[in-house]
C-alpha cells in the first residue's frame, strides 16, 4: 500500500531520510487533525487511528497520521474518525506551559514511537 506521514514532530520528519514519504507541518496537534481531514475530504484515507496510543490529546504537541497516497472516494469511516478525534482534541486543556525541552523530547520519542509501529503492516 502506498502511504505517507503528516506530522508535525521533527523526529518523524527525519524519516524522510530512510525514503519515506512524510509531509512536515508546522501546525499544531489539532492543527494536523485538521489537515488530515482536508486530505479525507480530498479522497485519502486514514490509515492510522488519530488518538491512538495512552497519550492524552494536547498532551504533547506532536502528531503524526499515515494516511493513504492515492485518493478515491471519500471514505465516510475515515472521515467519522477525524471528525470526532477533532471534537475529543478540543475538549483537552492545554499543557503547553508543563513542557520543559526534556519533556518535549520525551514526546517526540512516543510519537516517533507509535508512527514507527505501524510501519510494518503499511508497508506489507
Amino acid at each position: 500500500m502506498s502511504f505517507f506521514i503528516l506530522t508535525n514532530n521533527p523526529r518523524v520528519q527525519k524519516l524522510q531520510e530512510e525514503g519515506l514519504e512524510v509531509l512536515f507541518s508546522e501546525a499544531s496537534y489539532v492543527g494536523i487533525l485538521q489537515q488530515a481531514r482536508d486530505m479525507i475530504h480530498k479522497g485519502h484515507r486514514l490509515l492510522t487511528h488519530p488518538l491512538s496510543g495512552s497519550v492524552k490529546p494536547k498532551e504533547g504537541p506532536y502528531k503524526s497520521v499515515m494516511l493513504s497516497s492515492n485518493q478515491g472516494a471519500l471514505d465516510r469511516e475515515s472521515l467519522e474518525l477525524i471528525e470526532n478525534a477533532i471534537i475529543t482534541t478540543e475538549k483537552f486543556p492545554d499543557k503547553s506551559p508543563y513542557w520543559t525541552p526534556k519533556v518535549l523530547d520525551d514526546l517526540a520519542l512516543v510519537d516517533y514511537t507509535l508512527i514507527t509501529s505501524a510501519l510494518p503492516s503499511a508497508q506489507a
